[in-house]
């Protein structure tokens, strides 16, 4: 099902995506300013997600946007577009941990919830109420604090595959693996998620 929803994307992106790569790497500064608008917040969520805060994110989204800038000419289309930028951040987001090696506190926009063998995303009541709002809010702040705590590989997997809508080909080609290593490293970091989580609740309740 995960695998279905990439079908309708060509080897550029989104459709609205191939016109703009064209004019981009000819050097029109519109397209690429519309290139950064359409792509700038999944751009955004992800190094968040992968950072841990608000301004190591900006500082990865603004070094990653330059190198698309820098590197666009060079793109041929042999990888999705989304893909290839999020490689770039990924390779961003890796130098700054070598400068600085920031510890992820940051919180998540989205509730997954944890099943036994899958995490899938918790479908919002469009109108919850009071009590539903508290609830929902203790959840996110449960699963902020597990996933921080994963180490950054797993942390990254559970991002890219859950949070940026990437398929196991995606994952494989952005962190430069073969899709068995992100399938068996996809069902480690659940298992890790499962038994994190676990322990908030324990926390919780005693």
């Amino acid at each position: 099902m995960h695998q279905q929803r990439k079908g309708g994307r060509g080897r550029f992106g989104p459709p609205g995506d191939a016109p703009l790569i064209r004019r981009a790497r000819e050097g029109d500064p519109e397209a690429m300013d519309q290139l950064v608008h359409l792509h700038h917040r999944a751009v955004f969520n992800l190094a968040y997600r992968l950072a841990g805060n608000y301004d190591d994110a900006e500082d990865i989204v603004s070094e990653a946007f330059l190198r698309v800038f820098n590197a666009l000419p060079s793109f041929r289309g042999d990888a999705n577009f989304s893909t290839w930028l999020y490689r770039i951040v990924y390779n961003v987001f890796l130098d700054e941990r070598k400068k600085q090696r920031v510890r992820a506190h940051g919180s998540l926009e989205e509730i997954v919830e944890l099943e036994d063998s899958t995490v899938t995303r918790q479908v919002e009541d469009p109108d919850p109420g009071p009590a539903e709002r508290v609830a929902e809010q203790d959840r996110a702040e449960r699963i902020q604090r597990a996933v921080a705590r994963l180490p950054e590989r797993q942390r990254t997997l559970i991002t890219l595959y859950h949070f940026q809508d990437c398929s196991y080909e995606e994952i494989a080609e952005i962190l430069q693996m073969p899709i068995g290593t992100v399938k068996s490293g996809l069902n480690r970091a659940r298992h890790a998620l499962r038994l994190l989580l676990a322990g908030e609740r324990e926390l919780l309740e005693a």
